[in-house]
C-alpha cells in the first residue's frame, strides 16, 4: 500500500492541492505570528535596552532608598567594582535636565543631558550623522531636539540639583545620535556630552553603573562578584535583566497579549483542521470507486485506512514545510513594511526562533493526520461492492447527530458560564480554556443550529425566481451538508470578528488607562517666579491648546502627619482640562487628595481629617482622599489652599491640547507652549506628558494592526473550506444536477442555484459568526485587561457590518468554480453515473 499511496500522490498531485493550500496557510499563520512576536520583542529589547546589551552587570539604587545614601553608595561602589578581576570597563552613567535654546528660537525647551559612554565595549551610542563629543562644549543630540550638526545651542544648566543656574553654557552640535527603533526617543529631546560637562551641569553622582566583563570572564559569575562588592542600598542585575525591566516599564507586561495571540493562532489551526477534514472528504468522495476497487482486489479495511492516513501525513509534512517557509516570508514582509513606515514598534530585524519552525511543521503535520482520521474511517465503513456507488451521508437526526448535540450542549453551557465568570475577574488562563471548550461546543451545535437558521433565511429569498426557490429547498434538504459548508466560514468570521471587537475594545480600554495614568496633557512648573495672568492668556492662544488652568503651590502643615507641598486648583476649571479622574481624582471643597506613596510616608488613610495650615494661615480641616495609583503630588481646592496658606502662589499650569491632534501636532503644540513659557519664565519646566500617551498609543496601534492583518488569513482558510464543501456537494449531487438540467434548468440557472445556496449559507454563517465573535472579543478583552482597570467595551458596528457583507460575497465567490464544474457536465453523463 505504501507504493500504491505514493504512486497515487504522484499521479494525482493536483487533487491534493486544496488540502496542501489549507495546511500551508494555517502553518504560515502560526509561524508568522511566532516569528513576528519574537522579532518585535527582540528588536524592542535591543532598541530600548541598548545601553545594557554589552553589560554583564548593572548597579542601581534600591527602590525606596534615601537618595543621598544611594548616591554615596554608588560613589563607593564604583571604585570597588573597577578593582574586581575580570572587569573590562565600568561606565558611570550620569544624566540631568537642562533647558535648551535652539537657533532662531526665542524660548527654550526641556531636554535630558546624558554623559556619553567612554570608548570601550559599553559604548552603545551610534550617530546617524556627525560624531560623538570628544571635548568640553561639544554635544550630540537626538532627532527629537530638532538641531543639526554645526548648530550652536544655549543651555540653562543647574548649579545644584534644585536651583537653576544664572548663567548659560554655549555648546556646539557635532553629531546626531541614531535612536531609531526606540519608542522612547520621541518623548523628550536628548543630548549627549562629555562626562565632565554633565558633571558641571548638575550631575556629580552617577545614576547607575554598567559593568562589562573581560574576554574569557563569565558574565553571570562577574555579576555575582559585583553583587558581593556593593552595599545594601544598591541592587545588582544582569544586563539582560536591566534591558527587560526597561522594556517592560515602557510596554508593560506583554505576556497577556501574547497568550491571547497564540490562542487565536490555535483557533486558526482549528479552522485549518476542519478545512483539511472537509478537503479529504471531498477527495474521498471523488475516489469512492477507486477505493472500492482496491477493496475488491484484496485491500483490507486497515490497509485502506492506513493508505489515507499515510497520504495525509505526506501531504501534511510537505505542506507544513512550505507553510513554515511562507510564514517566515510573511513575517519578513510585515517587518519590512513596518520598518519603511517608521513604526514605533521596531521590526527591522527579523528573529526566527527554531521553536517557531518546529511548532509550525509538527502542528501542521499532526493536525492534517488527525483531520484525516474521520474521512479514513468513513472510507472503510462501506462494503466493497456497495462502495462502488457514492456514499450517502447519515442524517443529522442519526445516533451520531444526537451524540454531537448532547456533547455540544455539555461543552457550551458550563464553559460559557466559566468564561463569563473568568472574564469579569480578569482570570486569563481559565478564560482561555473555557473559551476554547465553549467554541468547540458551538461548532458541534452548529450541526443543528445552522440548517434551522438557513431555513428561516430561505423564506426571504423565495421571490428570487426558480433558482432561489430551489436553493432555499436544497439548503435545508441536506442539513449535514449545509452545516459542513457553513462551519468553516462560521469559524473564520467568528475569529475575525473577535479580533476586530477585541482590538477596538483593547484600544478604547488602553486609551482610558493611559488617560487615567497621564490625565494632564502638558504640565508647566516654575522653579522661580510665578505664572501671571498674562502668561496664562498667551498659553490659551497657542495653536493646539484647548484649555489652561492655573496651579497654585503652597507648603502646609498637616498636624501630626508633618509638612507637605500641596497643589491647588479650581476643581470646576480643572475638570475641563484633565482627561480622566480615574486614578487622580480632583478634590472637592474640603478634600485633600494624597497619592499613595505620600499617604504611606505621612501615615494617612482615606477618611482622615487633618488640619492644614501654614505659618500665618488659618487651620483648614481637610478630609483625606488617598489615590493609590497617582504619581502626582497632593492636591486641594485652590480656595482651601489659599485659606490655609495665604502665601500660596501660582507656580504652574495644567494645559489641555485639542482633541484629534496627530503625534506631530502634539509635539508642535508642546514645543510652542515651551517656547512661550521659556520667554517669560526661563527658570521653568514644561512636561509634555501627552507625548507619553502618544508613544504608548502608537505601539498599541502597530501591534494590533499586525495581529489583525495576520488574523485576516483565517478568512482565506475559511474560503477554502467553503469552496471544498461546495465542491463536495457538487460531487454528491451530480445526478440531481443532471436531472434538473434534463427537466429544463439552464446552465445559467444551475450556476445561479448554487450561488443562491452559497449566499444563504454564507450569509447565515456571517451573521452567526459576528454574534459569536462579538461575544468572544468582549470576553477576551475583559479577561486580559480587567485587572488593569475598568474595561471599556467598544463594538465597531461599521466594521461588523462589513464583515457580514464580505462573508456573504466570499461565499458566492467560493461557489464559482463548483458551479462551473456542475454546469459543464452534460445531463446524460450526470444521470448515467
Amino acid at each position: 500500500m505504501l507504493r500504491t499511496t505514493l504512486a497515487q500522490l504522484r499521479a494525482h498531485a493536483g487533487r491534493v492541492l486544496a488540502s496542501c493550500l489549507a495546511v500551508v496557510i494555517a502553518v504560515a499563520f502560526v509561524v508568522a505570528t511566532l516569528v513576528l512576536n519574537s522579532s518585535a520583542s527582540a528588536s524592542l529589547l535591543r532598541a530600548v535596552g541598548a545601553p545594557f546589551t554589552a553589560s554583564a552587570a548593572v548597579v542601581t539604587a534600591d527602590e525606596g532608598a534615601d537618595p543621598a545614601t544611594a548616591a554615596s553608595a554608588l560613589r563607593g561602589a564604583e571604585e570597588r567594582v573597577r578593582a574586581l578581576p575580570g572587569v573590562a570597563q565600568v561606565a558611570a552613567d550620569r544624566q540631568t535636565g537642562v533647558q535648551v535654546r535652539l537657533p532662531g528660537r526665542t524660548g527654550s525647551s526641556s531636554a535630558q543631558a546624558d554623559a556619553v559612554t567612554a570608548e570601550g565595549p559599553l559604548r552603545w551610542e551610534r550617530t546617524g550623522s556627525g560624531r560623538l563629543p570628544r571635548a568640553s562644549g561639544e554635544v550630540a543630540v537626538s532627532d527629537r531636539l530638532g538641531a543639526a550638526v554645526g548648530d550652536e545651542l544655549e543651555l540653562s544648566v543647574p548649579q545644584d540639583g534644585d536651583a537653576p543656574a544664572a548663567t548659560a553654557a554655549r555648546v556646539r552640535v557635532v553629531g546626531v545620535v541614531d535612536l531609531r527603533g526606540d519608542p522612547t526617543a520621541g518623548l523628550q529631546g536628548r543630548l549627549f556630552a562629555t562626562d565632565a560637562d554633565v558633571r558641571a551641569w548638575g550631575a556629580p553622582d552617577p545614576s547607575r553603573l554598567r559593568v562589562a566583563a573581560a574576554p574569557g570572564t563569565d558574565g553571570a559569575d562577574l555579576a555575582g562578584e559585583v553583587a558581593g562588592a556593593v552595599e545594601g542600598a544598591l541592587v545588582v542585575r544582569t544586563g539582560e535583566e536591566a534591558a527587560q525591566d526597561v522594556a517592560s516599564a515602557f510596554t508593560g507586561d506583554a505576556a497577556a497579549l501574547t497568550s491571547v495571540l497564540l490562542v487565536f493562532g490555535a483557533v486558526a489551526v482549528l479552522v485549518a483542521g476542519l478545512v483539511i477534514a472537509n478537503t479529504f472528504a471531498v477527495l474521498l468522495a471523488q475516489r469512492t470507486r477507486e477505493l472500492a476497487l482496491l477493496r475488491c482486489v484484496g485491500a483490507t479495511r486497515g490497509q485502506t485506512a492506513r493508505s489515507v492516513l499515510l497520504e495525509a501525513a505526506v501531504v501534511g509534512l510537505l505542506a507544513s514545510l512550505a507553510g513554515a517557509a511562507a510564514g517566515v516570508g510573511l513575517a519578513a514582509v510585515v517587518a519590512r513594511v513596518a520598518a519603511d513606515a517608521d513604526s514605533p514598534v521596531p521590526l527591522g530585524t527579523l528573529d526566527v526562533p527554531l521553536h517557531a519552525l518546529a511548532v509550525g511543521v509538527v502542528l501542521g503535520t499532526v493536525v492534517t493526520v488527525l483531520a484525516a482520521l474521520a474521512p479514513a474511517r468513513a472510507a472503510t465503513r462501506v462494503a466493497p461492492l456497495a462502495a462502488l456507488r457514492p456514499l450517502v451521508p447519515a442524517p443529522v437526526r442519526s445516533r451520531g447527530g444526537l451524540v454531537r448535540l448532547v456533547a455540544g450542549a455539555a461543552l457550551t453551557v458550563p464553559s460559557a458560564a466559566v468564561l463569563a465568570w473568568s472574564s469579569s475577574r480578569g482570570a486569563l488562563e481559565p478564560a482561555v480554556l473555557a473559551g476554547a471548550l465553549s467554541f468547540v461546543g458551538v461548532v458541534l451545535l452548529a450541526q443543528r443550529a445552522v440548517p434551522a437558521v438557513v431555513g428561516l433565511a430561505g423564506r426571504l429569498v423565495r421571490r428570487g425566481g426558480v433558482p432561489a426557490r430551489l436553493a432555499a429547498g436544497n439548503a435545508v434538504r441536506n442539513p449535514r451538508r449545509t452545516a459542513a459548508t457553513a462551519t468553516a466560514l462560521l469559524i473564520g468570521v467568528t475569529l475575525t470578528t473577535a479580533m476586530v471587537v477585541g482590538a477596538s475594545s483593547t484600544r478604547a480600554t488602553a486609551e482610558d488607562l493611559l488617560e487615567a495614568g497621564y490625565p494632564t496633557d502638558v504640565v508647566v512648573s516654575s522653579w522661580e517666579g510665578t505664572v501671571d495672568a498674562a502668561l496664562l492668556e498667551r498659553l490659551e492662544r497657542v495653536p493646539g491648546v484647548a484649555g489652561v488652568v492655573p496651579a497654585l503651590e503652597g507648603e502646609v502643615s498637616l498636624g501630626a502627619a508633618g509638612t507637605t507641598t500641596v497643589t491647588g486648583v479650581d476643581p470646576a476649571r480643572a475638570g475641563a482640562v484633565v482627561r480622566s479622574q480615574q486614578r487622580v481624582p480632583l478634590p472637592r471643597p474640603g478634600e485633600l487628595v494624597v497619592p499613595g506613596y505620600a499617604a504611606e510616608s505621612l501615615g494617612l488613610s482615606s477618611g482622615d481629617v487633618v488640619p492644614a495650615a501654614a505659618q500665618g494661615g488659618t487651620p483648614v480641616p481637610l478630609r483625606v482622599v488617598v489615590a493609590p495609583d497617582s504619581q502626582q503630588g497632593s492636591i486641594a481646592a485652590a480656595a482651601d489652599l489659599l485659606r490655609a496658606d495665604p502665601a500660596a502662589a501660582v507656580r504652574g499650569a495644567w494645559v489641555r491640547l485639542d482633541d484629534g491632534l496627530s503625534a506631530e501636532g502634539q509635539a508642535e503644540a508642546v514645543d510652542a507652549v515651551t517656547e512661550v513659557v521659556a520667554a517669560s519664565l526661563p527658570s521653568s519646566a514644561v512636561s509634555g506628558v501627552v507625548a507619553v500617551r502618544a508613544a504608548f498609543d502608537q505601539v498599541l496601534t502597530t501591534m494590533l494592526l499586525v495581529v489583525t492583518g495576520l488574523l485576516g488569513v483565517a478568512v482565506v482558510i475559511a474560503l477554502l473550506g467553503v469552496g471544498n464543501t461546495l465542491a463536495l456537494s457538487v460531487v454528491e449531487r451530480r445526478q440531481e444536477s443532471g436531472l434538473l438540467r434534463a427537466l429544463g434548468l439552464t446552465r445559467g440557472q444551475l450556476r445561479a442555484l448554487l450561488a443562491w445556496e452559497a449566499l444563504l449559507v454564507a450569509g447565515v454563517a456571517g451573521v452567526l459568526g459576528v454574534a459569536l465573535g462579538t461575544a468572544y472579543g468582549l470576553a477576551g478583552t475583559a479577561s486580559v485587561l480587567a485587572q488593569q482597570g475598568p474595561v471599556v467595551l467598544d463594538v465597531p458596528w461599521a466594521r461588523i457590518t462589513g464583515i457580514v457583507v464580505v462573508a456573504a460575497l466570499a461565499g458566492v465567490l467560493a461557489s464559482v468554480l463548483p458551479a462551473r464544474r456542475a454546469a459543464r457536465t452534460s445531463p446524460v453523463a450526470a444521470i448515467a453515473e
